[in-house]
């Protein structure tokens, strides 16, 4: 089934802040992620089953993709898959997005 992909404001707002920060030494390498990091959100179309459940929300509906060490977690609807935030793998989800009210 084809689906609709979006990404949030947050989301899309998590990946900007990579890029600018991957840019500050290389604008072609900041480009190339952010190609890549769409690439795989637009592979959600479809495929959206294929990532795993985010063990954090242990909620088969909201899933992740990695892309080299970030995370893409996404939200799977009947018609639509909502790119729902882009983080460092490294990085605590729950103490993230509690600071930032997601």
């Amino acid at each position: 089934m084809d689906r609709e992909v979006t990404w949030t404001e947050s989301a899309w707002r998590d990946l900007e802040e990579v890029a600018d920060y991957i840019a500050k030494d290389s604008r072609h390498y900041a480009a190339a992620f952010v190609r890549e990091a769409r690439d795989a959100a637009r592979s959600l179309a479809y495929l959206a089953e294929r990532g795993r459940t985010v063990p954090e929300f242990n909620d088969p509906g909201i899933r992740e993709l990695f892309v080299r060490s970030y995370r893409l977690i996404y939200q799977v609807a009947e018609q639509v898959v909502y790119i729902i935030g882009f983080i460092h793998g490294a990085r605590d989800l729950w103490a993230l997005w509690e600071r930032e009210r997601r």
